[in-house]
């Protein structure tokens, strides 16, 4: 297991190889791709759901990539969307797709445990994140701390299984040297009360979690 510093680069030279394929994946609204993904649909329905649920809410998007799910934030009313990303071609993608909104806009180069956005935020939103996180409880403190009273974090956790497990290690750490980490949800249980949430929803999918904790 690589440690926390090359694990981090694996993924940012991951990440900067592969940002268009990774924008592409949202781009495909069929039936079918809803069929084969749907992780990706009913994680970007929950962060609009929480974001629904605030007026004008601040939102911080932790490895918001490409600006995807940060349109539609902004589009169901959010005032100001934070992105924070630590790769500068997916950040070039949500500059151009964001730019229409204008100064309700803020994008972030850079480690998320070092660039420390300002908070507190309404929603925190954290999708396609830990899987490529080693130290998972830091991110999650770091998150709690941003979270306005009453604020809720939005986040996915892959979980392994029998069928994807294998394959995804193949092609992310065999193949693309990239390290992947995988959940319990008596893991999760435990991760969220001791970074700080009070409660905590968790949804188990086919791949992973989805969940949605409150301060």
């Amino acid at each position: 297991m690589p440690s926390s510093a090359e694990a981090k680069q694996q993924v940012q030279e991951h990440f900067r190889e592969k940002a268009r394929s990774f924008d592409d994946l949202y781009e495909d609204e069929r039936a079918v791709q809803r069929l084969l993904r749907p992780g990706l649909f009913r994680r970007r329905e929950l962060a609009l759901e929480a974001v629904r649920s605030h007026q004008a809410p601040r939102v911080l998007d932790v490895g918001c990539g490409s600006g995807r799910i940060g349109e539609l934030i902004l589009r169901d009313g959010a005032r100001e969307w934070v992105g924070v990303d630590f790769s500068e071609p997916m950040l070039a993608l949500a500059e151009q797709r964001l730019e229409r909104f204008g100064d309700r806009v803020r994008i972030v180069h850079g480690d998320f445990l070092e660039v420390t956005p300002s908070g507190p935020y309404d929603v925190v939103v954290a999708v396609g994140l830990f899987d490529y996180l080693p130290e998972p409880d830091v991110f999650l403190a770091r998150m709690a701390e941003l979270c306005a009273p009453g604020g809720s974090l939005v986040a996915s956790f892959p979980a392994w299984t029998p069928l994807k497990g294998p394959l995804r290690k193949v092609r992310y750490e065999w193949i693309n040297r990239c390290p992947i980490f995988n959940y319990t949800e008596p893991e999760l249980e435990q991760l969220l009360r001791e970074a700080g949430f009070a409660r905590s929803e968790i949804r188990r999918g086919r791949a992973g979690f989805l969940t949605r904790s409150w301060r």
